[in-house]
């Protein structure tokens, strides 16, 4: 069986390293799927999902809040300043945070402020997405 190592890192530690068949991701043109021997490539991804299809058929889902991704033939590497296990993403929390993304949106008052909400806002927007992923997977 084909198989390509992967690794999901974010700032603070190592998220996920293991065997996987198959990983499909955000990328910043839309969804990508990287099965072993891929042509190597490296691009920025969007925040959202990262599913990976480990060897026994089972899925980890890992969420990212964007980053980089690059491929090589036997090996695919996730940098993300903010990544979270799926079974450690917390729906009450997120759902906070939007509403705080969405008040400072409503309340921004320079140019500076409105890209900051906005990011914030996609970003938990995507996280509460990928928990949803997560729970129908299950």
């Amino acid at each position: 069986m084909n198989t390509i190592q992967v690794d999901v890192v974010s700032a603070e530690e190592l998220i996920f390293s293991g065997e996987a068949r198959f990983v499909a991701l955000p990328g910043e043109a839309g969804e990508l799927g990287i099965f072993p021997r891929h042509t190597p490539l490296i691009t920025r991804i969007r925040p959202g999902a990262v599913r990976i299809e480990k060897t026994d058929g089972t899925e980890e889902f890992v969420f990212v809040a964007g980053g980089i991704l690059e491929v090589q033939p036997n090996r695919i590497t996730v940098l993300s300043d903010t990544a979270i296990r799926g079974k450690d993403l917390d729906e009450a929390k997120a759902t906070e945070a939007k509403k705080a993304a969405e008040e400072a949106l409503k309340n921004a008052k320079s140019d500076i402020d409105l890209a900051r909400a906005q990011s914030e806002l996609a970003v938990m927007v995507a996280q509460i997405a990928a928990l949803r992923r997560f729970r129908q997977a299950r």
